[in-house]
């Protein structure tokens, strides 16, 4: 199950450079890009705004 971001993200970056596999981009929101996303949680962990979870 991939992660998703929510409209909480505030675009910090801070999630970009902790994920291990680049599946986050860019963007007035980030995204995680669910066919590369390996369900780490990493970016999750390190979220400032728990903009990031699992998605149902």
């Amino acid at each position: 199950m991939a992660y998703k971001i929510s409209d909480s993200c505030v675009a910090c970056g801070t999630c970009i450079d902790e994920c291990p596999v680049g599946a986050i981009s860019a963007g007035d929101i980030y995204k995680i890009d669910p066919d590369k996303c390996v369900d780490c949680g990493t970016c999750a962990s390190v979220c400032p705004n728990g903009a990031i979870a699992p998605e149902e």
